[in-house]
């Protein structure tokens, strides 16, 4: 596949999220390399919607470790339970977060950061990394984010 995205951007994000997985799905498929992955998938999200900041998060002992993101400098590690992508780590659940400022501990990265989405990725029934998705803006995030992302995060399970 070309390393190019093709997105009708007069239809709703639902349609933009089907329009979107298949071609992620094309541009890994067949690529065994997690950063390669990790990078252009980073690098899709951000440029398909826009989003501040993207990028995962990957467990490495007890904490999450920065790996391949998309936006500004990053938090290098996270401590489990800590922050939204700790706490969804610690939970093994999607974290879905209209106002950082409201959110107990938020780690705040980037003080630019106002609302986020944090998807764990399983490996054997372990969260072995989390997509980290920040927005500007604030409530930003829906449930169609969150039932895409998570779609999404089932095929970066497969590059594990």
């Amino acid at each position: 596949m070309a390393e190019t995205l093709f997105l009708d951007t007069t239809q709703t994000k639902a349609e933009q999220y089907r329009q979107l997985l298949p071609q992620i799905s094309a541009l890994t498929s067949g690529e065994p390399d997690l950063t390669a992955n990790l990078a252009n998938t980073a690098a899709a999200l951000r440029q398909a919607f826009g989003f501040f900041w993207v990028g995962f998060y990957l467990v490495k002992g007890d904490e999450l470790v920065l790996g391949p993101f998309q936006g500004p400098i990053a938090c290098t590690r996270i401590r489990r339970g800590k922050g939204v992508c700790g706490s969804s780590w610690a939970e093994a659940k999607t974290q879905l977060v209209p106002d950082v400022e409201l959110f107990p501990g938020h780690i705040a990265c980037s003080s630019d950061s106002k609302s986020e989405i944090v998807v764990p990725i399983f490996k054997n029934g372990e969260v072995v990394a989390v997509l980290d998705v920040d927005s500007d803006k604030l409530n930003d995030f829906d449930h169609d984010d969150q039932a895409a992302l998570e779609e999404l995060m089932q095929l970066a399970a497969t590059w594990f």
